[in-house]
């Protein structure tokens, strides 16, 4: 489906410029789908030194691991949340919640950045938190209410315009009306089925009964997939609160993913949720349920009228499990081979604060998950964050880099035995 769509843009471009598919397309959008010059020229560089990035390096300091693992400063890059890394290795690109995406470089191959700076800058981007690739090059990127194609991103971030292409067009993701600003941190992943899997986080704290109808219609509050040609939408996934982190189970193919649960019901209730689905249509409580067993007060002593998978695992409450990958690489011992590796962002209401660390889950041969922590020291002795971890994604060497939105950095943790 994939190669389809390139050739039908190759197509394109030698039959000459299409029409816009809508007026709401931004005029550079229009552009690099015709494959026309934008007249950008400008990219705006991060500085990768300097006092900064000292600083950084001194609370990486206190980070505790595992024996035998170390942790390093990859990359500054402001607002870093979601990542994806090219199939080729060449370059890593980093999703905001603001109005950039980031490319990150490592030329040398020391395994530490030397360049980073923005993609494709003549577009307008908003809230691009989540990349993802497909196996053969196919970078795209899930917005607020829109997902973008880009066919050999990896090959060409080097130029400021670059072939970009509606997946999902502006205001077909989610209805308009259901626009919001909170929730709004889509992550994708490629199944092992080729289909792209894109979370929908409702932006309630607890979805109201007026809404349940055309969440469900749509998918928001919930995990959708479709072909890479944008056709053949379906809801995969109900009853999520808002996931932001979904991966494969490398073995048998079973979607896993993180669930932020309900605020306000006290600091040690409800727990996170790793989420596992063994079949398309399953529903995982929201919102009968904050968060594991726990009821929500809004829907109290009201019958459920789906059944309802339990997590997997219950994370501590409040956490805010955010990305997570499983492990496929050949660095590490071979204890973490599948392991999940997952972030939590750190409480945002919690009188203590908890959370701001990496997490890592290992899964039995019968599906049976134990979670502990893997690398924790974010939160100082006067509870403060020194960073908060969003994303963790794996190099191609089996290293990990982890995300922080709050230091603005990517870190990486590599094995040295």
């Amino acid at each position: 489906m994939k190669r389809a769509f390139l050739c039908a843009a190759t197509a394109v471009l030698l039959a000459g410029p299409v029409s816009a598919q809508s007026a709401d397309v931004p005029d550079n959008l229009e552009n690099l789908s015709n494959f026309q010059t934008t007249g950008e020229t400008a990219f705006t560089f991060v500085e990768q030194d300097g006092d900064f990035a000292e600083g950084i390096k001194k609370n990486l300091e206190r980070i505790k691991l595992p024996d035998g693992f170390k942790i390093g400063l990859y990359a500054v890059v402001p607002d870093a949340r979601h990542m994806a890394v090219g199939p080729q290795g060449i370059v890593t690109f980093v999703g905001t919640r603001k109005d950039k995406v980031w490319v990150v470089t490592d030329r040398n191959k020391d395994r530490v950045a030397d360049e980073v700076k923005d993609f494709a800058p003549s577009l307008k981007f908003a809230i691009p938190n989540g990349p993802c690739f497909s196996e053969d090059g196919f970078l795209y990127i899930a917005e607020q209410n829109r997902v973008l194609l880009f066919p050999a991103a990896e090959f060409f971030y080097e130029s400021p315009d670059v072939a970009a292409f509606n997946l999902v067009a502006q205001g077909e993701l989610i209805p308009p009306s259901e626009e919001s600003y909170n929730h709004t941190a889509r992550v994708c992943k490629i199944g092992p089925d080729g289909k792209i899997y894109i979370s929908l986080g409702q932006p309630f704290n607890v979805a109201p009964p007026e809404k349940l109808e055309l969440n469900t219609k749509w998918g928001i509050g919930g995990i959708i997939r479709m072909n890479t040609d944008g056709t053949g939408r379906e809801v995969y996934t109900y009853g999520i609160r808002n996931s932001v982190g979904h991966d494969f189970h490398p073995e048998t193919g079973e979607l896993w993913f993180t669930d932020n649960q309900v605020d306000g019901m006290g600091d040690d209730i409800p727990p996170g949720e790793l989420n596992h689905q063994t079949a398309q249509g399953q529903h995982f409580g929201h919102p009968w349920y904050g968060g594991g067993s726990v009821r929500t007060n809004e829907y109290a002593g009201q019958d459920v009228p789906v059944e309802v998978v339990m997590p997997a695992v219950e994370m501590v409450a409040h956490a805010a499990d955010l990305g997570m990958s499983f492990y496929t690489g050949k660095m590490f011992p071979a204890k973490y081979k599948n392991a999940i590796f997952s972030a939590q962002h750190g409480s945002w209401n919690r009188t203590t604060p908890v959370g701001a660390r990496v997490m890592v889950t290992f899964v039995d041969a019968e599906g049976n998950a134990t979670s502990e922590p893997f690398a924790e020291g974010w939160i100082d002795e006067n509870g403060e964050y020194l960073g908060r971890p969003v994303d963790v994604t794996q190099l191609r060497d089996g290293s990990l880099l982890v995300s922080d939105d709050l230091a603005g950095a990517i870190y990486r943790i590599w094995y040295e035995g």
